[in-house]
């Protein structure tokens, strides 16, 4: 790989993917240099909350691992030094990595701007290379090349065939396609209801709109604003979502579990 800068690669492990809120648990980078030079720059973070038990099944990384860790604010100057006059890359750095680095940074009291930096995102050079339509699928599952694309028959004739081989490729029956429902990626853990306007954070349901879009839990809200909340009681929401509002009101707040309330 011949470079004219140095090239940082970088990778965070984080409590979620919630930009604005979530916060550091690992961070790992490498450093390239371009005289074929390499440094490694590691380290486990405190993030003063609790680690998700869905992070550390995904991570390994339990509160345990990071209780006498280092804040990130105690190790940005080092995060910032290492990533210094160099470019940067990852997997899907541009839409998160790079924002929550800045924003951690920012709460550190450090500012990082990278706009003036070459950005290397293999994900986003992955998926403009690498179709993944149908039609991609059905070569890759099938090993057939979809004839008559977007032909409504055609293709529901190939979604077919691609369920039949991927209920024989992961399912525990090769002959139930019910099997095939517990192939469920949808991250629904992370928000209250299905149209994604209340968010889970640290236990806490916070509001994704409006005035206090992403600033103070409900139970906050609550407390000094309950107008607003009785303001989303009159609108177009679920019953669910109606339902939760009430409750908030009443002093029953609801658990991210689903044991019961508050």
């Amino acid at each position: 790989m011949k470079l004219k800068r140095p090239l940082v690669v970088l990778d965070l492990e984080t409590t979620g993917v919630w930009i604005e809120k979530d916060r550091i648990i690992e961070i790992g980078m490498v450093k390239l240099h371009p005289d074929g030079k390499k440094e490694i720059y590691a380290s486990r973070v405190n993030p003063c909350m609790p680690i998700p038990p869905v992070v550390t099944e995904l991570t390994g990384i339990s509160d345990a691992d990071v209780k006498d860790a280092p804040v990130f604010g105690t190790v940005a100057p080092q995060v910032l030094a290492f990533l210094d006059g160099a470019d940067l890359g990852g997997f899907n750095v541009e839409r998160f990595d790079l924002p929550l680095l800045a924003r951690e940074l920012g709460d550190a009291g450090i500012k990082f701007q990278y706009a003036d930096r070459s950005v290397y995102d293999a994900q986003k050079i992955y998926h403009l290379h690498e179709r993944r339509d149908l039609a991609a699928a059905f070569a890759f599952y099938c090993h057939q090349e979809l004839k008559g694309a977007h032909s409504a028959t055609a293709d529901a004739q190939a979604t077919l065939e691609i369920l039949a081989e991927q209920l024989k490729r992961y399912a525990a029956s090769r002959e139930d396609i019910e099997s095939l429902q517990s192939f469920d990626y949808k991250q629904t853990g992370e928000y209250f209801d299905n149209e994604r306007k209340f968010r889970w954070w640290n236990g806490e349901l916070y509001m994704t709109f409006g005035k206090y879009a992403k600033k103070e839990p409900l139970k906050t809200i609550a407390k000094k604003d309950p107008q607003y909340l009785a303001w989303v009681l009159a609108k177009d929401f679920s019953d669910e979502v109606k339902a939760m509002i009430q409750d908030v009101l009443n002093g029953r707040h609801p658990r991210q579990d689903g044991a019961g309330k508050d």
